[in-house]
């Protein structure tokens, strides 16, 4: 993380948006209300918002992280997209306004392992049938981390804080389907991120 024009700014954010907008386009043509779990810097949702003029786009993270996003949406503002709520998802539920679609990006890694067992709940308790749940980030396999930059990316989590790591796929599967989600989709991204997607049975 790094200041831009005395904003938040991730130049990762600005290097993957591309490609996630790329598999989201055509899922949200049909949508009408995203929920974005965990707005980080707010440069996804300007952005993103932007592109789906069709649809509105509601930013959430911690209490602290507003300050930050609403830099990006008072300096790029849409009338689509919403100021952030208060979430946090060790103690909070998602609030019941209809979803038709969850996205969260570089969280479940991030979160303590509790919050994502929280988080994957309520989006199968809150999204709308049909709805769909898409989670960007580095994951796992059956155990295995790779490629080796993925490797030493889980030991720098890992030495920040113990709750942190990137974690297993077939952990956060399971859960889904628990959920009463079906996954759709698992897209590889650049710089060995994964998108995946499930739809609300």
């Amino acid at each position: 993380m790094s200041r831009h024009t005395d904003k938040p700014f991730s130049q990762a954010c600005e290097n993957n948006r591309g490609p996630i907008f790329s598999v989201l386009e055509p899922l949200l043509k049909d949508k009408s209300l995203v929920l974005e779990i965990g707005s980080g810097t707010g440069q996804h949702a300007v952005w993103f918002a932007k592109q789906l003029p069709h649809l509105v786009w509601q930013t959430s993270d911690l209490p602290q992280n507003h300050s930050g996003i609403l830099q990006w949406l008072e300096a790029d503002p849409s009338p689509n997209l919403r100021e952030p709520i208060a979430l946090d998802m060790l103690a909070n539920s998602l609030p019941e306004a209809g979803y038709d679609c969850i996205y969260s990006a570089n969280t479940a890694h991030i979160m303590p392992w509790e919050a994502v067992v929280n988080m994957l709940a309520e989006v199968g308790a809150q999204l709308l049938s049909n709805g769909l749940f898409c989670l960007y980030g580095p994951m796992s396999y059956s155990g295995v981390i790779a490629p080796a930059s993925n490797i030493q990316f889980d030991q720098n989590l890992r030495q920040q804080a113990a709750h942190m790591g990137i974690r297993e796929f077939h952990d956060i599967n399971r859960l889904t389907l628990d959920a009463g989600l079906v996954l759709l989709d698992d897209h590889a991204m650049p710089a060995n991120n994964r998108l995946l997607v499930w739809q609300k049975i």
